[in-house]
């Protein structure tokens, strides 16, 4: 069912082998049957040459799922959709701060607090269980580039700098404060060892293993509405620029589509298909 093809290119431009396993594993996680995947990685197969990019197989893999069923499409374009938050990485730290909304933390975005030496506005404060979560968030708009040392580096020594007012108060607010480093791509293994010899808890599209962003996101059903198949780029954009990036969200606060002048046979398209992503 599968096979070995020679010399396909990265997103980060390397070439090395591609095997459909890969390809197939990720068919699987959208809820694909084993029917549809092996239609789709015979179809993709014969399609291959050498020097085919990983993105040029994943586009063909997702236009044949949509053809399918729009909800595989979207769980499949997860990564991309992510991607698409962008380019200021603002609506990814709103997507974070969701995310753990969502599980339970008090969350808030944008919030200044002191150092010893200097103000720093925090991406994401995330309370729990008396913690305080000082969250920094660092946003690739492509796939290919990860996340090296001089990131938990950098936020390390800004985490530092407002820890120590915190700790140092008489009645202090919080039991512990913890620093937080999250991207939406990989972390490299020197960024890794860094963070964890730091004691900053690093939170990335793969790591850690079985609480990671895409862990998070399949568990708790809260995806981007980038992922949606039935809305317009303008419309993602105008829903995002509103602060509205959880599928959750739009299924709550529907007035939106409104707004934009959806009509009736297409909001309900729409919220059907946010809702089952949602698993409400």
């Amino acid at each position: 069912m599968t096979k070995q093809i020679p010399d396909i290119t990265k997103s980060s431009g390397e070439r090395a082998q591609f095997s459909l396993d890969k390809l197939q594993r990720s068919l699987k996680h959208s809820g694909a049957s084993d029917d549809l995947i092996e239609e789709i990685i015979h179809r993709v197969e014969e399609e291959l040459y050498p020097g085919i990019s990983t993105r040029e197989i994943h586009n063909r893999a997702y236009a044949l799922l949509k053809k399918k069923k729009s909800l595989f499409a979207s769980k499949y374009k997860l990564k991309k959709a992510i991607y698409e938050l962008g380019p200021t990485g603002f609506p990814f730290e709103r997507f974070i701060s969701g995310i753990l909304h969502y599980s339970g933390y008090e969350t808030k975005v944008g919030e200044v607090l002191q150092g010893t030496c200097v103000s720093h506005e925090i991406d994401v404060l995330a309370i729990k269980n008396g913690t305080l979560n000082i969250i920094e968030c660092k946003f690739h708009g492509e796939d290919g580039l990860n996340c090296n040392v001089k990131v938990p580096l950098y936020i390390h020594s800004r985490y530092n700098d407002v820890k120590v007012p915190l700790e140092s108060k008489k009645d202090k607010t919080y039991r512990e404060t913890l620093g937080w480093v999250v991207t939406n791509t990989r972390f490299t293994v020197d960024a890794l060892q860094y963070g964890k010899c730091a004691g900053l808890y690093l939170l990335s599209w793969d790591h850690p293993n079985g609480n990671s962003i895409k862990d998070r996101i399949d568990r708790l059903g809260l995806y981007p509405i980038t992922v949606s198949t039935l809305l317009s780029e303008k419309e993602k954009h105008f829903l995002l620029n509103r602060d509205v990036v959880l599928c959750k969200q739009l299924v709550q606060e529907h007035f939106f589509l409104d707004h934009l002048g959806v009509s009736n046979g297409r909001k309900t398209r729409i919220l059907a298909e946010m809702e089952s992503l949602c698993k409400i």
